[in-house]
Protein backbone atom coordinates (compact mmCIF):
# COMPACT_ATOMS: atom_id res chain seq x y z
CA UNK A 1 0.00 0.00 0.00
CA UNK A 2 2.79 2.22 0.82
CA UNK A 3 4.24 1.56 -2.92
CA UNK A 4 0.89 2.90 -4.80
CA UNK A 5 0.69 5.89 -1.82
CA UNK A 6 4.23 6.79 -2.87
CA UNK A 7 3.66 6.36 -6.67
CA UNK A 8 -0.11 8.93 -6.56
CA UNK A 9 2.88 11.23 -4.89
CA UNK A 10 5.26 11.10 -7.58
CA UNK A 11 2.33 10.80 -10.00
CA UNK A 12 1.26 14.46 -8.21
CA UNK A 13 4.40 15.90 -8.12
CA UNK A 14 5.21 15.46 -12.34
CA UNK A 15 1.89 16.22 -13.49
CA UNK A 16 1.96 19.89 -11.76
CA UNK A 17 5.85 20.40 -12.49
CA UNK A 18 4.63 19.90 -16.16
CA UNK A 19 1.62 23.13 -15.64
CA UNK A 20 4.44 25.60 -14.66
CA UNK A 21 5.75 25.72 -18.01
CA UNK A 22 8.36 28.40 -17.32
CA UNK A 23 8.76 30.56 -20.79
CA UNK A 24 6.57 28.98 -22.49
CA UNK A 25 3.87 31.57 -22.19
CA UNK A 26 6.79 34.30 -21.63
CA UNK A 27 4.92 36.72 -24.85
CA UNK A 28 1.55 36.76 -23.15
CA UNK A 29 2.60 37.43 -19.51
CA UNK A 30 4.99 40.67 -21.10
CA UNK A 31 1.91 41.49 -23.36
CA UNK A 32 -0.60 41.85 -19.64
CA UNK A 33 2.51 43.61 -18.09
CA UNK A 34 2.46 46.00 -21.05
CA UNK A 35 -1.51 46.80 -20.56
CA UNK A 36 -1.35 46.86 -16.72
CA UNK A 37 0.99 49.44 -17.09
CA UNK A 38 -0.57 51.89 -19.20
CA UNK A 39 -2.96 54.28 -17.29
CA UNK A 40 -6.45 52.71 -16.86
CA UNK A 41 -9.13 55.28 -18.78
CA UNK A 42 -12.55 56.34 -17.19
CA UNK A 43 -16.01 55.78 -18.11
CA UNK A 44 -17.84 58.54 -19.36
CA UNK A 45 -21.24 58.83 -17.51
CA UNK A 46 -24.19 58.41 -19.55
CA UNK A 47 -25.67 61.70 -21.51
CA UNK A 48 -29.05 62.84 -19.47
CA UNK A 49 -32.31 63.02 -22.25
CA UNK A 50 -34.82 65.55 -21.42
CA UNK A 51 -38.05 63.76 -20.70
CA UNK A 52 -40.15 63.54 -24.36
CA UNK A 53 -42.80 66.31 -24.63
CA UNK A 54 -46.08 65.34 -26.45
CA UNK A 55 -47.27 67.32 -28.68
CA UNK A 56 -51.48 67.94 -28.91
CA UNK A 57 -52.43 67.97 -32.54
CA UNK A 58 -55.03 70.90 -32.66
CA UNK A 59 -56.15 71.08 -36.30
CA UNK A 60 -58.20 68.41 -36.34
CA UNK A 61 -61.50 70.16 -35.62
CA UNK A 62 -60.54 72.52 -38.32
CA UNK A 63 -61.89 71.73 -42.15
CA UNK A 64 -59.38 69.69 -44.16
CA UNK A 65 -57.91 71.69 -46.86
CA UNK A 66 -58.81 68.83 -49.39
CA UNK A 67 -62.43 69.17 -48.91
CA UNK A 68 -63.98 72.29 -50.82
CA UNK A 69 -65.69 74.58 -48.52
CA UNK A 70 -69.48 74.61 -47.70
CA UNK A 71 -71.96 76.03 -49.72
CA UNK A 72 -74.45 78.31 -47.72
CA UNK A 73 -77.59 78.45 -49.14
CA UNK A 74 -79.96 81.54 -48.53
CA UNK A 75 -82.94 78.91 -47.95
CA UNK A 76 -80.87 77.49 -45.14
CA UNK A 77 -82.49 79.96 -43.02
CA UNK A 78 -84.95 78.22 -40.43
CA UNK A 79 -87.41 81.97 -40.69
CA UNK A 80 -87.43 81.37 -43.97
CA UNK A 81 -86.54 85.15 -45.25
CA UNK A 82 -82.83 83.82 -45.98
CA UNK A 83 -81.26 87.01 -43.94
CA UNK A 84 -81.24 87.29 -40.07
CA UNK A 85 -80.13 89.71 -37.85
CA UNK A 86 -75.88 90.12 -36.72
CA UNK A 87 -75.96 87.67 -33.19
CA UNK A 88 -74.96 89.53 -30.31
CA UNK A 89 -71.77 90.42 -29.83
CA UNK A 90 -72.17 91.54 -26.05
CA UNK A 91 -73.99 88.53 -24.98
CA UNK A 92 -71.72 86.55 -22.28
CA UNK A 93 -70.38 83.61 -24.37
CA UNK A 94 -70.64 80.29 -22.96
CA UNK A 95 -67.99 77.70 -22.17
CA UNK A 96 -68.63 75.48 -25.36
CA UNK A 97 -68.65 78.22 -27.76
CA UNK A 98 -64.67 78.24 -27.19
CA UNK A 99 -64.45 75.15 -29.03
CA UNK A 100 -65.15 74.57 -33.14
CA UNK A 101 -68.28 72.17 -33.59
CA UNK A 102 -66.32 69.88 -35.16
CA UNK A 103 -64.20 69.39 -31.98
CA UNK A 104 -67.65 68.65 -30.00
CA UNK A 105 -69.14 65.20 -29.83
CA UNK A 106 -72.70 64.00 -27.69
CA UNK A 107 -71.79 61.19 -25.24
CA UNK A 108 -75.07 60.92 -23.74
CA UNK A 109 -78.37 62.24 -22.26
CA UNK A 110 -79.42 62.56 -18.80
CA UNK A 111 -83.40 63.21 -18.43
CA UNK A 112 -85.45 64.08 -15.10
CA UNK A 113 -89.42 64.30 -15.55
CA UNK A 114 -89.64 66.01 -18.70
CA UNK A 115 -86.30 67.98 -19.24
CA UNK A 116 -83.58 66.21 -20.92
CA UNK A 117 -79.96 67.33 -20.82
CA UNK A 118 -77.04 66.02 -23.21
CA UNK A 119 -73.31 65.11 -22.54
CA UNK A 120 -71.36 66.99 -24.46
CA UNK A 121 -67.51 65.67 -24.75
CA UNK A 122 -65.21 69.06 -25.90
CA UNK A 123 -62.21 67.03 -27.43
CA UNK A 124 -60.27 67.94 -24.34
CA UNK A 125 -61.38 65.68 -21.95
CA UNK A 126 -64.26 67.95 -20.42
CA UNK A 127 -67.66 66.44 -20.77
CA UNK A 128 -70.30 69.10 -20.63
CA UNK A 129 -74.03 69.20 -19.39
CA UNK A 130 -76.52 70.95 -22.27
CA UNK A 131 -79.95 72.00 -22.66
CA UNK A 132 -81.94 73.29 -24.84
CA UNK A 133 -81.62 77.20 -25.20
CA UNK A 134 -77.74 76.83 -24.44
CA UNK A 135 -75.04 77.65 -27.18
CA UNK A 136 -72.27 75.88 -28.56
CA UNK A 137 -69.31 76.11 -30.88
CA UNK A 138 -67.68 79.48 -32.43
CA UNK A 139 -70.31 80.37 -34.77
CA UNK A 140 -72.94 81.27 -32.65
CA UNK A 141 -74.79 77.82 -32.21
CA UNK A 142 -77.69 78.18 -30.64
CA UNK A 143 -79.24 74.18 -29.53
CA UNK A 144 -82.75 74.23 -30.58
CA UNK A 145 -83.75 70.44 -29.91
CA UNK A 146 -82.35 67.63 -27.86
CA UNK A 147 -83.45 63.78 -28.63
CA UNK A 148 -81.83 60.69 -27.10
CA UNK A 149 -79.49 60.10 -30.16
CA UNK A 150 -78.69 63.81 -31.38
CA UNK A 151 -78.60 67.67 -30.88
CA UNK A 152 -79.88 69.65 -33.36
CA UNK A 153 -78.26 73.36 -33.35
CA UNK A 154 -78.62 76.59 -34.94
CA UNK A 155 -75.53 78.94 -36.34
CA UNK A 156 -75.64 82.17 -37.27
CA UNK A 157 -73.04 82.84 -39.68
CA UNK A 158 -71.69 85.30 -42.38
CA UNK A 159 -73.19 84.51 -45.93
CA UNK A 160 -69.62 86.38 -47.44
CA UNK A 161 -71.89 89.42 -48.77
CA UNK A 162 -72.09 91.30 -45.49
CA UNK A 163 -75.14 89.34 -44.03
CA UNK A 164 -75.91 87.00 -41.71
CA UNK A 165 -77.73 83.73 -42.67
CA UNK A 166 -78.79 80.32 -40.38
CA UNK A 167 -76.77 77.33 -40.75
CA UNK A 168 -78.79 74.37 -39.02
CA UNK A 169 -76.12 71.60 -37.31
CA UNK A 170 -77.02 67.81 -36.07
CA UNK A 171 -74.71 66.53 -33.47
CA UNK A 172 -74.99 62.92 -33.62
CA UNK A 173 -74.33 60.79 -30.56
CA UNK A 174 -71.30 59.24 -30.85
CA UNK A 175 -70.97 55.15 -30.77
CA UNK A 176 -68.34 53.25 -28.89
CA UNK A 177 -65.53 52.36 -31.13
Amino acid sequence: MAKIIGLIALIGVVLSSGCSGGSQHGDLNDFMADVRAKPSGEVKPLPTFRSYKTFSYSAMAMRSPFEPPMELAVTNSISGEGKVDPPDENRKKEYLERYNFAALSMVGTLSKSEQIWSLVNDGSGGIHRVATGNYMGKNHGRIISITNSKINVIEVVPDGKGEWVERPRTLALKEKD
